[in-house]
């Protein structure tokens, strides 16, 4: 059992990596020509004027993507599940704020994968512990 968990909060946190690399290309390079496209409901006018906000935020998503990786680094069982909590925790919160504050989509997309990887990393990490 420990290994089926390690091995799904590896995974689950590796594609929750992958879609913060993906959403930051897209608000940091390619906001006025794929953003139109992924985002239809938004007035086609508000792409170039939003441009370097896009970019910022996009900016964040990066440093949460790199932070799961850097958690995916990590020998360390104890540590490992600290960092993964924390980045996780951050997108959990960004998640239900931006569910809150733009559209609920926000909260499928971002805060339901979130805490199922930390469920698993949380399950992963209690395996792991010799008591």
């Amino acid at each position: 059992m420990k290994s089926v968990l390690n091995t799904a909060a590896t995974v689950l946190i590796g594609l929750i990596a992958i879609l913060h690399m993906f959403i930051a290309w897209l608000e940091m390079f390619a906001w006025e020509t794929r953003g139109p496209r992924v985002f239809a409901s938004l007035p086609a006018e508000l792409f170039a004027q939003t441009t370097t906000m896009a970019a910022n935020q996009g900016l964040y998503n990066a440093f949460l993507a790199a932070g799961l990786i850097w958690s995916l680094l990590i020998k360390d069982m104890h540590w490992r599940f600290n960092i993964a909590a924390f980045f996780l925790g951050c997108i959990a919160i960004a998640g239900i704020f931006g569910a809150l504050t733009v559209s609920p989509t926000i909260a499928v997309v971002q805060t339901v994968p979130a805490v199922i990887a930390l469920a698993a990393a949380y399950g992963a990490w209690r395996g792991s512990r010799s008591i």
